[in-house]
């Protein structure tokens, strides 16, 4: 495993940097373990806060640096860049101002001489994927932090960077070292970390394969784990829908960061054949305006996929998809320019023999169906393994509602193609995984609900 920073939009090699060696990782893991038993578990959470709080102002000061910086390692365009970016400073901000009343002291009302207190496990092993390279780590960092947990990152190769520079901003804002450790390590020594017995828990968001081994592992140790494994998210447009409407927001929530986000609307499914016609003619029609390009272009509104095995995956998944009675119906195929682009892929006549119908593309390639019945498409949004994100149209919120009630899903978005916020939960069910980021369930994953009984 080589941490290294290769512009996707051109292909080009920039800089490579060395992983750390076991000895190195033994000696981050004792001085993480270290500063939370002597020094960060006893401050207050005002403290806490305080300086997390001044890592977040120093983000926004930075805000440019920072975007430049996730466009060139994974090809993200500009605008993306400053949104995700601004995403970020908005959990600092949230936690800022409301985890001090979510981690007080409370109360069980059956019994006023019973309290709940909030305690900070310790260290806490966090392994972070690249295609949000800030938001991935605020969602895990700044709640964990200011809990009283120290934090032991380990960022994707692709995205050295990004990693660094995040890292920068803790030390910054003056907070200590051992606090906020950036790990640059290979698979193995991942493996011998969450075996240590100083690792308190576990937290990954990646592949189903990757959740698998972790999980695995941690559960093996007896460690708290949380696991975010990605989804095919569906979009149920229904009979009262605006297709234009949902045209607009479907073809946002699947080209959105070059369709590489856990959350992307994977696969559309339209009741009513006359209306499934239109809205596949519409999504087609909005496709073909697309502009691939490169990311620093302000007129781009595709740029490229992360990396080259990205790509190659993708045009695989492409060819069996096809092989297997599959419709290319638009796109599918490799831009030919440099860099890791792919053309904005639509893709119908998919059976549920055909192995795209059970998996998760993670790139602009849009699964399409079309069926007779509400009933079905429920159906249909259900009937596979994952189970993270749903989305529904519908001018009738009531219906939409009652329909939402029965999608499989940790979160589903009633007209809109999705809206992430610091103060809203994030997670999945199934194969997506288990357990929540963000809002106040997010911090509360990795803290010792301590009961205290007082008998007089």
């Amino acid at each position: 495993m080589k941490f290294h920073t290769i512009n996707p939009a051109t292909g080009e090699f920039i800089k490579e940097f060395p992983n750390q060696t076991d000895i190195e990782i033994s000696g981050l893991v004792h001085d993480a373990d270290t500063r939370f038993q002597k020094d960060w578990k006893w401050r207050t959470v005002s403290e806490r806060i305080a300086l997390v709080k001044k890592a977040g102002e120093i983000l926004k000061k930075k805000r440019d640096y920072f975007a430049k910086l996730a466009t060139l390692e994974m090809g993200k365009i500009a605008q993306f860049s400053y949104l995700e970016v601004d995403l970020v400073t908005g959990i600092f901000d949230y936690y800022a101002a409301h985890a001090e009343k979510m981690l007080a002291p409370k109360i069980i009302e059956e019994e006023k001489e019973a309290v709940i207190i909030s305690e900070p496990l310790g260290v806490i092993l966090a392994i972070e994927p690249w295609n949000f390279p800030y938001y991935q780590l605020a969602r895990v960092a700044v709640p964990q932090l200011i809990a009283g947990n120290v934090v032991l990152m380990k960022h994707a190769e692709n995205v050295p960077q990004c990693a660094l520079a995040f890292a920068e901003l803790f030390k910054e804002a003056g907070i200590p070292d051992g606090v906020y450790t950036n790990l640059f390590c290979s698979i193995d020594q991942i493996g011998s970390l969450i075996d240590d017995s100083r690792v308190r828990g576990v937290t990954l968001t990646g592949s189903e394969r990757a959740g698998t081994s972790v999980g695995e592992r941690a559960g093996r140790n007896l460690k708290k784990v949380i696991l975010e494994l990605g989804g095919s998210d569906p979009a149920l447009v229904l009979e009262g829908a605006s297709l234009d409407y949902a045209a607009e927001q479907i073809v946002m929530g699947r080209t959105y960061n070059s369709g590489q986000g856990c959350v992307n609307i994977k696969r559309v499914i339209v009741v009513g054949k006359e209306r499934g016609e239109k809205m596949l003619a519409l999504l087609k029609e909005r496709f073909a305006a697309i502009k691939v390009g490169d990311p620093n272009d302000e007129s781009t509104t595709l740029g490229p996929l992360a990396s080259e095995k990205a790509l190659q995956g993708l045009l695989k998944q492409i060819e069996d998809t096809k092989s297997a009675g599959g419709n290319i119906v638009f796109g599918g195929k490799r831009v030919e320019r440099p860099g890791f682009y792919l053309e904005p892929t639509i893709i119908t006549n998919i059976s549920k023999e055909n192995p795209l119908y059970k998996q998760e593309a993670f790139g602009p390639v849009l699964s399409f169906y079309i069926v007779d019945s509400e009933e079905q498409a429920i159906h249909l949004a259900n009937d596979i393994d994952y189970g993270l994100g749903g989305y529904i149209f519908d001018e009738d919120i009531e219906h939409a509602q009652q329909v939402a009630a029965k999608i499989e899903s940790g979160m589903v978005y009633i007209n809109s193609c999705f809206t992430d916020a610091p103060h809203l939960p994030f997670g999945g069910i199934k194969n997506s995984g288990f357990g929540r980021e963000l809002s106040e369930l997010g911090i509360g994953e990795f803290i010792n609900r301590k009961m205290i009984r007082v008998t007089h």
